[in-house]
């Protein structure tokens, strides 16, 4: 029998091609995802020295932040691919490329010892709350629970995303309802709030700048929505359900952020807040008005559990893309794009671990822990408004310079929700040099020599000498 006289069977359906069905979420599904990756309570203790006009400081940063970042993402994302580093190349330069990605990592280096100062305070209440303000508990913690991070990362360890998964349900909803409902019982018992509720108290008080320097946190708490931005081609009609989803999550966000920073106020006078500490301060007041403090130490570490999973699941994230990219154009120097045995860019890491340990020993230096806590956190925000300025600023160019190319969403008012967002975020990283009121009696000069130093040595000068100092034996042919 000869070839040509062998049957030829049809094509079956499984030999053709086969084209990846596109899985569709519901814009229910998008919100929940949205306020799950950005609410949380660690910032309610910062709002909660405000009492009632925290509602008024959460709502304006939402509106004139998380709202144009949101769906200026959205368009981005759903037009090209690559990030923000794709985004700001495109729209504005591959150098500026390389600050935006370099911004989205370097905020890390003191995100760390931030979160981790929360944790080490929140840990506190489990043994012993007087080391809540203890800056060498915060600073052993600190150090002890990044390098183990950093090892389990390095190792590769599959399934480590599982560990945040429930995040939101063990870090935020449950403890939240548990401080929120009580709370509400307080003042129905005939309590009195620690914080002033009268219609006179829900903007905050005018003692110049300084008084509304708090706000900048909030920037920060919104941050990350231009991660979430590429769910957008998932939806079956994003021009319409993205808004919604959008709006849904701003309303999810801010009941979650409004409502435990009232709790708070009610039962924590604002001069023996803790910024660190006054989740657990208001946990710990809250239980013992009803007789079950034996239930803090257990809130203590539903939260340590939920930061220490986020804080695992963010790792290698960051640092993953600078990588990347990094390789591509040859931005760092070899030893920093060397990659271990499991594939993990360890190098990135025990570097980034070095600085991180510097930076928790000034916990242990500087004699007010929430001090330490709230100037990392202005840095961190401002090296992060770096890149949403690059980002607001390519979103413009690119619809003047590609108004054809394909998107699977535009934004409304595209050039005027940049301008909001630009100037926000402007104002924002100016106002962060300024002292806030609450630590008046300190020193101003070292406080923004910290500052300054910090937001603009890490997030300009250190790209810009790895940028100027490059060679072309950096880049990688391949990614090894």
């Amino acid at each position: 029998m000869s070839a040509a006289d062998v049957p030829v069977d049809p094509p079956r359906a499984s030999a053709r091609p086969r084209v990846p069905a596109t899985v569709w979420i519901s814009w229910v599904a998008l919100a929940m995802m949205t306020t799950s990756s950005v609410a949380g309570l660690r910032p309610s203790p910062t709002m909660a020295v405000y009492g009632l006009a925290c509602i008024f400081l959460y709502l304006v940063p939402a509106l004139v932040f998380l709202l144009p970042t949101s769906l200026v993402s959205a368009e981005l994302a759903s037009g090209w691919e690559g990030g923000v580093y794709n985004w700001v190349s495109l729209g504005i330069s591959k150098p500026m490329g390389f600050l935006a990605v370099w911004c989205q990592f370097a905020m890390t280096i003191f995100y760390y010892p931030s979160l981790l100062g929360y944790v080490a305070s929140t840990l506190a209440y489990v043994f012993n709350p007087g080391l809540a303000s203890n800056g060498v508990w915060t600073a052993a913690v600190i150090v002890v629970c990044y390098w183990t991070g950093v090892w389990i990362s390095a190792r590769g360890t599959k399934g480590v995303a599982g560990l945040a998964s429930g995040g939101l349900i063990i870090g935020t909803l449950v403890p939240g309802i548990l401080l929120v409902v009580p709370g509400v019982l307080f003042l129905g018992q005939g309590n009195a709030s620690a914080a002033p509720m009268t219609t006179g108290n829900l903007l905050p008080a005018w003692a110049g700048l300084a008084s509304l320097v708090l706000i900048v946190n909030n920037f920060l708490s919104y941050s990350g929505m231009e991660m979430n931005a590429v769910h957008v081609s998932s939806l079956r009609k994003p021009a319409k359900e993205f808004p919604r989803a959008i709006f849904l999550a701003m309303a999810m966000v801010l009941a979650i952020f409004i409502l435990p920073a009232l709790a708070i106020s009610w039962v924590v006078p604002a001069e023996q807040l803790s910024l660190t500490a006054g989740v657990m301060q208001a946990f710990d007041a809250v239980f013992a008005e009803f007789g079950s403090q034996w239930l803090t130490p257990i809130i203590g570490i539903m939260l340590v559990t939920a930061s220490l999973g986020g804080m695992l699941t963010w790792l290698a994230g960051p640092s993953k893309g600078l990588l990347l990219i990094a390789r591509q154009e040859g931005y760092l120097p070899p030893y920093l794009q060397r990659l271990n045995k499991h594939g993990v860019q360890q190098n990135i890491l025990v570097v980034q671990g070095l600085v991180t340990t510097l930076i928790a020993m000034l916990y242990a230096f500087i004699p007010d822990v929430s001090s330490a806590y709230w100037i990392f956190s202005v840095i961190t925000t401002q090296v992060y408004l770096i890149m949403y300025l690059l980002l607001f600023v390519a979103a413009v160019r690119l619809r003047r310079s590609h108004p054809d190319h394909p998107r699977g969403y535009r934004a409304p008012m595209l050039t005027g929700l940049c301008g909001v967002g630009f100037a926000a975020s402007l104002a924002a990283l100016l106002v962060g040099f300024v002292p806030p009121s609450q630590f008046g009696s300190g020193n101003v000069t070292l406080y923004i020599a910290f500052v300054a130093g910090g937001a603009l040595g890490l997030g300009l000068l250190v790209p810009y000498l790895f940028y100027r100092l490059r060679k072309p034996s950096w880049k990688q042919t391949e990614a090894s």
